[in-house]
């Protein structure tokens, strides 16, 4: 895995990390709300040796700059740029982006401003459909961040402890006690004014995946308690040429609960791609 970094249109500094041989098929994975790009090691792991993978760490998040303006996280030019200048610097050819949750709303961004006929395919994960007041009761779970006050909180200490929570509350069985704990330390790396500024839009993103022209592949825990599994089947049925994949007894992480699962889909998926028109 090697480290490196790229600039926005506003100058935000986004790092960015690539594993594999570059003339392989192209996957670049997007990270969910306060998590970082190392969260997808255990698909990098499975994958490197057959595909070329790129995982960023979004505006706000792990490595990259953390602008302290609310507007850098609820632009959408700014979401789809931060994309666009990725899969420049790293050379990308008609990738597969993968979204982890929030990495929905950061791909369907992308979507909004830069099209996808340069994309070879699209796959969620556990992916939201809307933020802030379009955002409907039914696309949510009990654990959505949303709910939790202490998430966004400047107490570190209440904040450290909410975050412990949220981790806990993404998998149905717990995690192993070091994957458990590097993925409480992700979260931790995006500070509490990027955390409020992430939902601090009003969007709906379901018009941008019904107007996606790439194939879509949806994957969802049917025991998803932070974005409800009936999002997931919703966002399939909006894609023209989507697909919904369900893991029964898995959360909001499948590919931390699944690993050998999720890496064998996305890379059936992502072959399929290649010779699709």
């Amino acid at each position: 895995m090697t480290t490196h970094s790229t600039l926005s249109a506003d100058g935000t500094r986004l790092a960015f990390r690539t594993t594999g041989d570059p003339a392989a098929p192209q996957v670049l994975l997007i990270h969910g709300w306060s998590q970082a790009g190392p969260c997808w090691q255990a698909t990098t792991d499975r994958l490197s040796d057959r595909f070329h993978l790129v995982t960023l760490d979004l505006r706000g998040h792990g490595a990259s700059d953390k602008p302290e303006d609310p507007a850098a996280y609820t632009d959408t030019a700014l979401w789809g740029g931060d994309i666009a200048a990725v899969i420049a610097a790293a050379g990308l050819t008609r990738p597969v982006l993968v979204g982890w949750s929030y990495g929905s709303r950061v791909i369907a961004a992308h979507l909004a401003t830069h099209g996808d006929a340069h994309l070879a395919g699209v796959v969620l994960a556990g992916g939201i459909l809307a933020i802030g007041k379009a955002r409907e009761d039914w696309m949510v779970g009990p654990a959505s961040p949303g709910l939790d006050r202490d998430l966004y909180t400047d107490d570190l200490s209440r904040r450290l402890a909410a975050t412990s929570r949220f981790v806990a509350a993404c998998t149905t069985d717990p995690l192993d006690r070091e994957t458990y704990a590097g993925m409480v330390g992700l979260n931790m790396l995006c500070p509490a004014h990027a955390r409020r500024a992430l939902f601090a839009a009003d969007l709906d993103l379901r018009p941008t995946y019904a107007a996606m022209t790439c194939p879509g592949l949806v994957i969802h825990g049917l025991s998803d308690k932070v974005v409800s599994p009936e999002t997931g089947r919703a966002a399939a049925a909006l894609m023209p040429r989507g697909r919904f994949t369900g893991y029964e007894g898995i959360g909001h992480a499948p590919f931390l609960e699944d690993p050998d699962r999720f890496a064998a889909d996305l890379a059936d998926f992502t072959t399929a791609c290649q010779t699709a028109p």
